[in-house]
């Protein structure tokens, strides 16, 4: 134990440390403590002050929302959490965010943590941090160079997860929902909408083979990748039946329907994108499980937007300029939002970077996502002009005319500077910002760029 209070002095005065230099926003400013922890104590999570209750939030995409949408309703309901919602979701991001959570004496300060934890990373903080309530948004295709293929994950979560952990797993996701036959699992769902498909039509879908007699998977209804319900017809496997499911849309008046226990009740919408009305389903399922009411959610959730470093709306002289995050290296995250703003009304001009922008960092094996990413949904008739960012850019050049996108509609430039002499900026066209989570620097850089081009009157 001597070693672990050495760990626990030494990683708060880390924390300390990234505080007065300004890091403690950034994921090396929430990771550094706890690898210094780490470093000095390696079994630091076994010996660490845990609150009496965890709920831990993992899935290859949207958990991150989900976790930040649960802590805030929690804490506008009155609870005090714990929560690593800044970033560090690997083992030393848990370590910083768990020992930010306990005194020099190691006791726990709070009755509850909520914690986003990285999917792969399972192995190394579920033996330790053992969750009563753990949330799996959905398993996907991943970085080929850091996640392998989604039944590879499927497997680490499986094999990390405590067996008295209860599960909150998403039914449309005929992999995860699979996760930990023998646990109590509860399932949500959305019920079948117009505009859903019978067959798959992205490149990526990763679970057309059954998984228990190898047979081709028929879709009741799909929505995107492998996301809807599915039977298999030879043994009889099917989508697990929800006990949470959206029943309504209402896209007019901003509300979310939820049925379950019985019990039908309205939310305010969050956003519009169906992979956020999910996560909002994936908030309300473990929300109400947990004891919280519904006044409460409904409360909570109508003062609560998606974060600003995820989606962000302005209005800037009467044009719509709108920034959507999108995960680059991970095909399925990058399709979705393409699909998403493909299918927005109106008029519309793009400004993509969704890539590293130092050749120093790049592998020329990342670029292999893009052909497993569904570049078709931009050739569209409503999106009329595209404007590529980075030193990559002729990369995606290629890949949008492989796609079948007219030539003359897309412009190449490593420059920001060059974004107002690119566009239109007209009126009646809506700007849409598409950049990766690691741009946020560059991306913050081009939406002043674009702001002050319309403020300055580069307008058609």
């Amino acid at each position: 134990m001597f070693r672990f209070y050495c760990a626990l002095l030494a990683g708060k005065l880390a924390v300390i440390g990234c505080k007065v230099l300004g890091k403690v926003m950034h994921r090396g400013g929430t990771n550094l403590p706890g690898e210094v922890a780490l470093k000095i104590c390696p079994d630091f999570l076994k010996y660490i002050g845990r609150p009496p209750q965890i709920v831990t939030v993992t899935g290859t995409n949207g958990k991150t929302t989900t976790t930040n949408m649960i802590v805030d309703v929690l804490e506008k309901s009155g609870y005090q959490v714990l929560s690593n919602r800044e970033g560090g979701n690997i083992a030393s991001g848990i370590a910083t965010c768990l020992m930010n959570g306990v005194s020099l004496s190691n006791k726990p300060r709070y009755p509850l943590a909520v914690l986003e934890v990285d999917e792969r990373s399972s192995l190394r903080i579920y033996p330790y941090v053992r969750p009563d309530y753990t949330i799996c948004t959905n398993l996907f295709r991943d970085s080929c160079m850091r996640n392998a293929h989604p039944h590879f994950i499927y497997d680490i979560i499986e094999q990390a997860m405590p067996d008295t952990t209860t599960l909150f797993l998403n039914a449309d996701d005929i992999l995860s929902s699979r996760l930990k036959k023998d646990n109590k699992r509860i399932y949500y769902s959305i019920d079948r909408q117009p505009e859903d498909r019978t067959e798959p039509f992205n490149i990526l879908n990763d679970m057309r083979i059954c998984p228990r007699c190898q047979e081709t998977l028929e879709y009741d209804y799909v929505r995107y990748n492998q996301i809807g319900r599915v039977h298999c017809p030879k043994c009889g496997l099917r989508s697990p039946e929800p006990d949470f499911h959206v029943s309504a849309i209402d896209y007019d008046n901003r509300l979310v329907t939820i049925e379950h226990n019985g019990m039908r009740e309205e939310y305010p919408m969050v956003s519009d994108s169906i992979f956020n009305i999910y996560n909002e389903l994936t908030v309300v399922t473990f929300l109400r499980t947990f004891g919280v009411s519904a006044d409460k959610i409904c409360d909570a959730l109508a003062d609560t937007r998606i974060v600003d470093s995820r989606y962000r709306f302005e209005v800037v002289n009467g044009i719509q300029v709108i920034s959507t995050m999108a995960k680059s290296w991970i095909a399925p995250a990058v399709s979705v939002v393409f699909d998403y703003v493909r299918n927005l009304p109106h008029r519309k001009e793009i400004v993509l970077m969704i890539e590293d922008t130092d050749y120093n960092v790049i592998a020329s094996e990342n670029l292999t996502y893009m052909y497993d990413t569904d570049f078709e949904f931009l050739n569209d008739p409503l999106i009329e002009n595209i404007v590529v960012i980075g030193v990559r850019s002729k990369d995606y050049l290629l890949r949008m005319l492989l796609a079948g996108i007219d030539e003359d509609r897309i412009h190449c430039t490593e420059n920001i500077s060059d974004i107002p002499k690119l566009m239109h900026f007209s009126k009646d066209i809506d700007v849409h910002i598409i950049y990766d989570m690691h741009q946020m620097v560059n991306y913050e850089k081009i939406r002043q760029t674009v702001k002050d081009a319309i403020r300055g009157g580069k307008q058609a």
